[in-house]
């Protein structure tokens, strides 16, 4: 794969482009089914393809080296304010996953402590105690026999674990309200991304009237956590209180509700959301490879002998953790991600004018027929040590990468493996005979209906 430097003057040809409809381009196609769609681009039309999506031209990128080149090697060259992310400040207002340039860095270094190694493994025992108390509701469930959405239960604990560990907050209470909000706030946000010109939130259509009442809903719940801590104080140095005590070294500033908003709600939702998602893919694979489930809880009786996991524990779960990545390289929660070229650029032999649309599709990436081998099927042991040293290094990306990757992609590791090592050892979740899950492409990727199982013991 040839890469070139940002800025480089080159007569090399723009990326093939792929014809769609008059006017609209391939925003139908996008809208209606995009994993396929862009699979089938990709197949056609090798790795780097132009799309027409009504007035605006999209360029794919699906080849690991694009992508490295993209996210990391000249991360500079690649702004955040794209369309997708312009979609999401409507939501999000300017916190860590919407913001650029120096506000974001600085977001970024007031936020890094609280995610570092050491910090996040004091999480381990919240998360196991959290997990724990969802087993016990699970075996009550498995003496009854009756049917459940367990993406549901997983919303509800994910919630509770980030909003206690970052927040002082438990909002489990508050978990199922929150829960139906961002499932219509996700369809949304995705209609109003693949619109062919967007129309302004201030026109007062009941989509938008709904909208508000939506992020109100949200407001309420992040400023009464914002409220708490102000009239109560905190002994827990949270990422919320390094947040409250940060101050400008120049004016003293610390920042306003407003501020604090924006970067609460941004990690609420992105710190249970995505990993909400991959929880509930991971049952549905383990209960339809039930060799691979029995393989995962042999390795659980070995290493823990019915007893609850801890952070300590992590690194002999090896199967355990492998089979959370390969259930994120099938279905990776953040199914796609976007960039502007603010200079012209090379990606993989193409010319990449200033001012185009990147999108670069995890989805697409992990399911490359050329980079994995029979990509759709579902094999943990392609995460053996040998196996990841042989793959390049962006074949494999939920959390992104480069200096925008997810703050919190080892929080999030670290919950997946515990909460399943907590759960596998007490109960046994079975998909309901019949069922079909579509993966439902929005904000996040998830599971429609839901992930539908009975439980039963060990």
């Amino acid at each position: 794969m040839s890469i070139h430097p940002a800025g480089a003057s080159t007569a090399a040809p723009l990326p093939p482009m792929s014809p769609g409809a008059p006017l609209l381009g391939h925003l139908r196609a996008l809208r209606k089914d995009p994993l396929h769609f862009l699979q089938a681009q990709v197949r056609e039309y090798g790795d780097v393809v132009r799309l027409p999506m009504g007035p605006a031209c999209l360029i794919l990128v699906a080849h690991p080296d694009g992508v490295r080149h993209v996210l990391q090697d000249h991360a500079r060259n690649y702004s955040k304010q794209s369309r997708g992310f312009m979609v999401l400040r409507e939501l999000l207002g300017h916190g860590l996953l919407t913001s650029e340039g120096d506000h974001w860095l600085r977001q970024r270094r007031l936020a890094q402590p609280a995610f570092h190694r050491q910090r996040v493994a004091g999480f381990a025992s919240t998360m196991v105690d959290a997990a724990e108390d969802l087993a016990a509701t699970l075996e009550t469930r498995a003496d009854t026999g009756a049917a459940f959405n367990v993406a549901e239960d997983f919303t509800r604990l994910t919630l509770r674990i980030a909003s206690t560990t970052l927040f002082g907050a438990d909002v489990s209470s508050a978990a199922r309200d929150i829960a139906k909000v961002l499932s219509r706030m996700q369809v949304f946000v995705y209609k109003r991304l693949t619109q062919p010109v967007p129309i302004p939130l201030r026109l007062p259509l009941p989509a938008h009237r709904q909208f508000e009442r939506d992020v109100g809903s949200l407001d309420r719940v992040v400023h009464g956590i914002i409220a708490k801590r102000r009239r109560e104080g905190s002994e827990n140095h949270d990422l919320l209180q390094m947040m409250m005590e940060a101050h400008d070294d120049d004016t003293g500033e610390r920042m306003s509700d407003t501020q604090l908003r924006d970067e609460v709600l941004t990690v609420l939702i992105a710190g249970h959301e995505t990993t909400a998602s991959a929880l509930a893919w991971t049952i549905m694979l383990l209960s339809q490879h039930p060799g691979v489930r029995r393989d995962m809880e042999s390795e659980l009786a070995r290493e823990l002998g019915g007893r609850n996991p801890t952070h300590e524990d992590l690194p002999r779960l090896e199967l355990t953790r492998r089979v959370v990545d390969e259930s994120m390289r099938l279905y990776p929660p953040a199914w796609t991600l976007s960039r502007i070229a603010t200079e012209e650029d090379l990606v993989c032999g193409f010319r990449i004018p200033e001012g185009a649309h990147l999108m670069l599709a995890p989805w697409v990436t992990h399911r490359h027929p050329r980079i994995w081998d029979n990509p759709e099927g579902f094999d943990p042991d392609r995460f053996l040590p040998e196996q990841e040293q042989a793959r390049p290094r962006f074949a494999w990306f939920p959390f992104g990468g480069g200096p925008r990757q997810c703050i919190g992609n080892q929080f999030a590791l670290m919950e997946l493996v515990l909460v399943l090592a907590t759960l596998f050892q007490r109960v046994r979740l079975n998909l309901t005979p019949g069922q079909v899950i579509h993966p439902t492409p929005a904000i996040t990727l998830r599971p429609r209906p839901g992930v539908w199982v009975t439980a039963s013991r060990p």
